[in-house]
């Protein structure tokens, strides 16, 4: 994410320019007359003016390539983001926020200031640091990436004896008003990144530690689709773990009503299937809505798909009515890769199971050429749910049309009418 993006401020998913003028100078002359306003110990209004202007460079591509290749003004920008008041931290906070979202300029920022993960990792875990959530973001566009993600490891190892890196950061997320002046929203996605890393899933999944539990009622977090979203890919990278399916679907965790509750819509079931799902999932009121974010409802299915990959696994979900939250998802959900993925979850429970010695889906091994098939198969439907999205976006007059040309009946149709009630 960017500066602009999200929560941290203005309209998620796009870049937006904050309208610096072009550069008439060259980069480094322009570089060397912004340097000596951006130290500590500058003047406080022309410290204030240069670090607004390097973060209006930040918003266009121009301006962060130039600044990607001046090592001292990096530096000198870290050393701002990290400074108290009266320093500009805030606004050199969020120019490395857009710095940091081009995966292109991870390794300048990295070579000019090698520390940086560890020290944003202490302002973003201080209770008291009024730009933790700037910092948080910074951590979590870099974290996307192999190395600044394992320099991000290194760091949250490095915390003080006696309370881990992690279970910091697990404690700062799930705890409400860790810091009343950031919402640390953006310790979601930050802890997703980290999760796909087998120690932090290691220390996820410890029995002993009762973290998972900690994360599952933030799967309903209203206030930010940012951290909500964080956790749940937190939780679908945990579900990578087979060895741990049984205790996370067990009393212990009971991770799956979790998982199906943001899924789940206001429909009516009768009184035989109503007793077939879990009684947090039973009897919901008639303003339940789904989780509005169609990303996660997508990781929500492939979290559940993902324990479905051992044969009881596939028996606890299936007992406990996963189809029947997932055939009404199936009929009302509007996004075509989702629904697609709902479809592919479904037709695992509704299934035959795999012959003997193929009962672990993860753990089978796939010949490579079908492999290829499978990666063909994947690519062809999600064109096609690119062709399908651009059909619904037509006007109603072409949309019937549009929708035929890509061999799909129009969307009032009924949609589940090939799968069993």
């Amino acid at each position: 994410m960017r500066e602009d993006e999200g929560d941290v401020g203005g309209s998620a998913g796009g870049l937006v320019s904050v309208g610096s003028p072009m550069l008439e100078a060259g980069p480094k002359a322009e570089a060397a007359k912004l340097l000596p306003f951006l130290a500590l110990g500058a003047r406080a209004d022309l410290q204030a003016a240069a670090a607004q202007h390097v973060l209006a460079l930040t918003g266009s591509g121009p301006g962060r390539t130039m600044l990607a290749g001046q090592a001292a003004l990096l530096r000198a920008l870290v050393e701002l983001a990290v400074a108290p008041a009266p320093a500009p931290a805030r606004d050199a906070a969020r120019a490395l926020v857009n710095l940091s979202a081009d995966p292109g300029l991870h390794e300048p920022l990295l070579a000019a200031e090698p520390g940086l993960p560890a020290r944003l990792l202490g302002c973003a875990l201080d209770p008291q640091w009024p730009w933790a959530e700037e910092a948080a973001a910074v951590l979590a566009n870099l974290s996307r990436e192999p190395v600044p993600c394992t320099a991000l490891m290194a760091a949250l190892a490095a915390a003080e004896p006696g309370e881990s890196g992690l279970e910091r950061l697990v404690r700062a997320l799930c705890t409400p008003g860790y810091n009343a002046r950031a919402p640390l929203h953006y310790l979601g996605p930050m802890l997703s990144n980290l999760s796909q890393r087998p120690a932090t899933r290691a220390f996820l999944l410890d029995p002993d530690r009762c973290v998972v539990q900690r994360l599952l009622p933030l799967t309903q977090y209203p206030d930010s689709s940012v951290r909500r979203g964080g956790v749940v890919g937190t939780l679908r990278n945990c579900c990578f773990e087979h060895r741990h399916h049984e205790w996370l679907l067990g009393p212990e965790v009971d991770i799956l009503p979790f998982l199906l509750l943001p899924l789940a819509g206001p429909e009516d079931f009768s009184e035989e299937e109503m007793e077939r799902l879990p009684v947090d999932l039973q009897y919901l009121p008639q303003d339940k809505q789904r989780d509005p974010d169609a990303d996660i409802r997508k990781m929500l299915i492939e979290a559940i798909m993902l324990l479905t990959a051992t044969a009881p696994g596939r028996k606890q979900v299936r007992d406990q009515g996963a189809y029947l939250i997932l055939r009404e998802l199936h009929n009302w959900e509007p996004e075509p890769d989702v629904r697609v993925t709902c479809e592919k979850l479904i037709q695992v429970l509704i299934g035959d199971e795999p012959e003997h010695g193929m009962e672990n889906l993860l753990e089978v091994k796939v010949p490579e050429d079908v492999e290829r098939q499978l990666q063909q198969q994947d690519r062809q439907e999600q064109e096609q749910c690119e062709r399908v999205q651009q059909a619904l976006e037509l006007a109603p007059e072409t949309q019937a049309e549009a929708l035929s040309l890509v061999g799909l009946p129009e969307p009032q149709l009924p949609r589940t009418s090939r799968l069993p009630s």
